[in-house]
């Protein structure tokens, strides 16, 4: 198995990765490590994987698994339900988001006692997932840490007009300079530059990661954008429990 940690100043006790398509038993489209139970994979594989991934990350208990439906909504102590975004407010609760393009983003605040995952495509940052997500931690902004994982990059994501509307529509500071044409009258979008700006304007000064592609990178990732029928990676964060 193949995971990425953050490179970012957190605490030693918050525990954070993301993970990669390499190793795993699922076959076919979903080839790899898929942790997606949703997208029509075998489900003893993913069981099997999911498995792999609690025993190789040494993870404290079963991660909160969502039902990411790309809106703002944000669970707390609770796997199952409708959410794209999870947070602890203390140790031994595991917060996972899964993504085979969008833009999975970790928190924690710099004294290491609350972490959370946000999954941001464009529908849930353009409806404020991250500001969402930022408020229910309750921890002030210039204190969090946030780290960037892999995502669709700029020269991949293709979007219309509508996708760039949305986001200026809202006065989003930086949102125009995200956008540039694409070579079929449409707009390539930088997700990792849209979530840095709210990022920004919520007054989030400590922000890692970003620039890993999922759609360039097929022997890494796996990407929706790109193949359609696909597997997804988790990116999780916890905090270890102590003493």
């Amino acid at each position: 198995m193949v995971w990425i940690e953050p490179d970012w100043p957190a605490p030693s006790w918050v525990r954070a990765a993301s993970s990669t398509r390499r190793g795993g038993l699922s076959r076919g489209p979903y080839a790899g490590w898929n942790l997606g139970d949703h997208v029509g994979d075998d489900p003893a594989a993913v069981a099997a994987n999911r498995a792999l991934l609690r025993e190789r990350l040494a993870l404290p208990a079963e991660p909160l698994w969502l039902r990411q439906v790309h809106g703002c909504t944000v669970a707390e102590g609770e796997g199952g339900c409708e959410a794209d975004a999870a947070l602890a407010l203390g140790p031994g609760q595991v917060c996972a988001v899964l993504t085979a393009d969008c833009l999975p983003l970790l928190l924690c605040d710099r004294a290491g006692t609350r972490v959370a995952a946000v999954h941001a495509g464009w529908r849930g940052l353009a409806a404020g997932v991250i500001e969402a997500a930022i408020a229910r931690l309750g921890a002030a902004p210039a204190e969090l840490l946030v780290w960037m994982g892999p995502a669709i990059g700029a020269d991949a994501f293709e979007v219309g007009d509508e996708v760039r509307r949305a986001f200026l529509a809202d006065g989003s500071t930086g949102a125009d300079t995200a956008f540039r044409p694409s070579p079929n009258g449409r707009w390539l979008a930088d997700l990792y530059a849209l979530a840095a700006s709210r990022l920004r304007a919520l007054g989030v000064t400590e922000v890692r990661g970003g620039g890993l592609c999922t759609y360039a990178d097929k022997e890494r990732f796996f990407s929706f954008r790109r193949d359609g029928v696909t597997g997804r990676m988790a990116s999780l964060v916890w905090i270890e429990p102590r003493g």
